[in-house]
């Protein structure tokens, strides 16, 4: 008896061995499959219960926690029953005084408190589908996001009515109907909700008022740089919106967490994972007006914050702060979020090395997304066996140069060795829908991929270059197409060139994104073609683009040209433009740099060059 305990404890211990050996990560990815089951079940049981949307589901919270703490902002401390209570009175004022019901579409353009998430909320109580969109984007950009996803009523926050009446005015004369989030309006037809809010009951509305949403149909419109060169609005379901409600709970939050949120509300980061995931929790969100990497670490300790997310341009300015007391004397435990660089992840792990990062990858259109739920630095997470049956993907062999996979003369597609760069998919079904994008069917079609592996079968093209290595993990390689990702935000290529394009000095314009050492993404750059007998005007260029274009969206270098490269289909070739960056040994050609300090373009000699590099001179 005592040699078979022995030879079976012998037989255990080299079967650990092995499996350390051959699958080091076994017990992780079997674990944050379990996590994933466990969530599941977990929603199953409220869909049994009644619990079936977003606000089902906040409507079950606010039950629950009534006196739990849910928004902290500038001072301001609102419980659960509070947001429930003042969202009921949003609703009221909407169905009294305009009538809106389910299926009416309602913009939203709000910074960042607490009234963006009662609005929002008062607003899909009454079976609104609300479009975020991004108070960043410039007049014809903003009119374009309005007017594409249908809504005939605008809510605008009371910070930004003063530099957007030009584009209200527009909007008043088209017949929509608009709100500013106050108790008094500076515009006539702008009508002041917040007078009304206050003299409104805050109980809920009645059972039988209350419509009842297909966790299919639209939930909200939230707008996506593309390769059309303007934002499309991406549909929501109820059901994609309720499944990201589980992102922080993976992470490893739980209710008993503070959890920071200084991104935009109007992006599906901030607005599904990080107050989705609050209310999943049952936990507290510290709400940040605007991020500030100087105020970061104090408002860690002021608010005992445990959680926050993150951008990857967000951590690079937090490394590159001053050293701080307040930074080593916080609560923080874990950091989630997407776009941290791997050279930026050693570096605040070093520094700040007693935070978790939970790095993650995920889509706004289609449910696909990964964790690195390990500490290995650098992958989005990872791709094996566990994970593909909880998220199914597949990575093709893809033409770089027409952005399409490649496909066998009987037309089905190739999937790439591990190891190889591909075009990331994800097969489209009833639990992975995609919707579409709003008034754009053209955009919607492109894409899908069809007949991929087999007739009939349709994959979502995610538009990203990914690799899987021999391990399972998986990185993020590039975007391809006409979009590049610099400080946190899309930026379309075309939509850039338009808008250089009108300026009368160009004839022609190219677009692109160009990495330098030291940032996230990549940085603006065109290759422009000046007219017969004009010159680079580089202050008037410099002032166009402030006032057509957000920041980040700028060109911060120019590469003058006599004419630009085409490829044999006549579209602009991209590819040699952006090996060769912006070095001046490598291009022969005269460039220029962005100095905002001179709201100027200045010539890109050798020295301003080594001092972009070296970070001299910060972009």
């Amino acid at each position: 008896m005592t040699w078979l305990l022995t030879t079976a404890a012998a037989g255990l211990v080299a079967l650990l061995a092995l499996q350390r050996l051959l699958w080091p990560h076994f017990w992780q990815d079997l674990g944050h499959c379990l996590a994933l089951r466990r969530v599941g079940a977990a929603a199953r049981r409220r869909m049994r219960s009644g619990v079936l949307t977003y606000l089902d589901c906040f409507a079950a919270r606010a039950r629950r926690s009534a006196e739990k703490p849910f928004i902290l902002f500038e001072g301001q401390v609102l419980t659960y029953r509070d947001v429930d209570e003042r969202s009921n009175r949003v609703a009221r004022v909407f169905r009294g005084e305009r009538g809106l019901k389910r299926g009416d579409v309602v913009a939203l353009l709000m910074s960042n408190e607490p009234d963006f998430v009662c609005v929002w909320f008062g607003l899909s109580k009454l079976g609104c589908e609300v479009a975020f969109l991004n108070f960043n984007i410039k007049a014809k950009s903003l009119l374009h996001c309005f007017r594409s996803c249908g809504a005939r009523t605008l809510v605008v926050g009371s910070d930004l009515v003063s530099s957007r009446e030009e584009e209200l005015l527009c909007l008043k004369e088209d017949g929509v109907d608009l709100w500013v989030v106050d108790k008094s309006s500076s515009l006539a037809y702008v009508s002041p909700l917040l007078e009304k809010v206050d003299q409104t009951s805050g109980e809920g509305l009645p059972a039988e008022d209350l419509p009842r949403a297909n966790l299919m149909s639209n939930f909200l419109f939230i707008f996506t740089s593309g390769t059309t060169g303007l934002p499309k609005a991406a549909r929501l379901s109820h059901l994609k919106a309720v499944m990201c409600m589980s992102f922080l709970r993976l992470c490893g939050a739980t209710s008993g967490d503070n959890i920071y949120v200084p991104l935009p509300l109007y992006h599906m980061s901030a607005s599904l994972l990080g107050i989705g995931g609050c209310i999943e929790l049952g936990a507290t969100c510290v709400l940040k007006r605007k991020f500030s990497a100087s105020q970061f670490w104090k408002d860690c300790q002021k608010y005992n914050v445990t959680v926050f997310q993150y951008v990857g341009e967000l951590c690079r300015y937090l490394i590159n702060q001053p050293k701080a007391v307040e930074e080593a004397s916080h609560s923080v435990r874990i950091a989630a979020g997407s776009g941290l660089r791997a050279d930026v992840w050693r570096d605040f792990a070093k520094r700040f090395g007693k935070i978790q990062i939970r790095e993650a990858y995920g889509l706004t259109e289609a449910s696909i997304g990964f964790l690195n739920y390990t500490r290995e630095i650098g992958p989005i997470g990872r791709g094996g066996y566990f994970n593909k049956r909880s998220m199914p993907f597949e990575i093709l062999k893809c033409d770089l140069q027409s952005c399409e996979p490649v496909r066998t003369e009987s037309g089905q597609c190739l999937k790439v060795n591990k190891g190889e760069t591909g075009l990331l998919v994800a097969p489209v079904s009833a639990m992975n829908p995609f919707l579409g994008y709003a008034g754009n069917k053209e955009m919607s079609d492109k894409k899908l991929l069809r007949d991929v592996f087999r007739k009939g079968d349709i994959y979502f093209n995610t538009g990203d270059l990914m690799l899987q290595d021999h391990r399972d993990f998986v990185y993020f390689r590039d975007r391809i197409g006409d979009t590049f990702r610099w400080k946190g935000e899309n930026v379309a290529t075309t939509e850039v060139s338009e808008i250089l394009g009108s300026l009368d000095f160009l004839q022609d314009v190219n677009v692109y994104g160009v990495s330098v050492p030291g940032y996230e993404g990549r940085a603006g750059m065109a290759a422009i073609v000046l007219k017969p007998e004009h010159s680079l005007d580089g202050q008037r260029l410099h002032g166009h683009l402030v006032q057509n274009l957000p920041a980040y969206a700028w060109p911060w270098f120019l590469r003058v040209q006599t004419s630009l490269d085409l490829t044999e289909t006549f579209k602009q070739q991209k590819g040699k433009l952006v090996e060769e960056g912006f070095s001046p040994e490598a291009v022969q050609e005269p460039l220029y740099f962005l100095d905002v300090s001179q709201k100027d373009y200045i010539p890109l000699t050798q020295t301003v060059y080594e001092d972009i590099i070296s970070g001299k001179i910060r972009l």
